[in-house]
């Protein structure tokens, strides 16, 4: 019996060390990103302007596609992406998975506060035209979208990941790394952000999914899976097919998973 409890107990200092270490991979890239951009670095800036340039561009002379591009931009902006976060935690609450909401609820205000704030702080101004094609207001490091799209797919890829075959789970992350491509790249088409904002919003995210998980686990070990497998118990279906022992007389369910187990 003590050989599982080692190995449950090794597996969940491995994820803590693994969120841990994303958590703080990220935040060194985002303060060096934070460093060049500060700095005015020449090839960084001359990215930066070059990109945004040449599909502002595009996007004038091709009104079809910019509308689509809006279209899109707007469907996976910040605020649907947190709102469709928040259902999931409401639903994952009403399952009994308490901390799993708690989880996703920290992600979307975490997210959010370290956005907002990093935004005021470097007030870091947008790209500038004088036919502008979109207008957004505020500072534009890091982007906003993109990183409530990465934090958003990302939670829900990993909600998904185990109650998938193998066909669903490069189905669910080629679904989630699409959107989030999308949603980044509309913003640098649409002339409201950076390329280096973008890739700020990403790391931004990164550090937020670490960090939250991190804490999670360090302050509840292994609450999380438990809510996962609570979850799925409660969600797989009625009526289904067991394997009833020789001289049993009715089919043994598995209850949900104890608070302590």
């Amino acid at each position: 019996m003590q050989q599982p409890i080692d190995a449950l107990y090794q597996r969940q200092r491995r994820r803590h060390a693994e969120c841990a270490a994303l958590a703080v991979g990220a935040a060194v890239l985002f303060a060096l990103l934070l460093t060049l951009v500060l700095g005015d670095w020449g090839p960084l800036t001359r990215l930066d302007h070059a990109s945004v340039a040449s599909l502002h561009r595009y996007a004038r002379r091709h009104t079809v596609s910019t509308a689509a591009v809006r279209t899109l931009a707007d469907l996976g902006g910040p605020v649907t992406m947190r709102i469709l976060l928040l259902l999931v935690a409401a639903w994952l609450l009403r399952l009994g998975a308490r901390t799993l909401a708690g989880w996703a609820a920290a992600l979307v205000l975490t997210g959010w506060l370290a956005g907002r704030l990093t935004q005021l702080l470097i007030d870091h101004p947008r790209p500038h035209f004088p036919d502008p094609i979109a207008r957004a207001a505020g500072p534009s490091f890091p982007s906003g979208p993109a990183m409530a799209s990465l934090i958003t797919c990302a939670a829900l890829a990993a909600l998904l990941w185990p109650r998938v075959n193998r066909a669903g789970r490069y189905a669910a992350c080629t679904l989630a790394a699409a959107l989030v491509l999308t949603v980044g790249w509309s913003g640098i088409a649409l002339g409201l952000y950076w390329p280096s904002d973008v890739l700020a919003g990403w790391l931004g995210a990164a550090a937020v999914l670490g960090g939250v998980t991190a804490v999670l686990e360090l302050w509840h070990p292994g609450a999380l899976l438990r809510d996962s497998r609570r979850v799925e118990w409660r969600t797989r279906p009625r009526v289904q097919r067991v394997l009833v022992p020789e001289g049993t007389t009715r089919p043994i369910e598995e209850g949900p998973p104890d608070e302590d187990s």
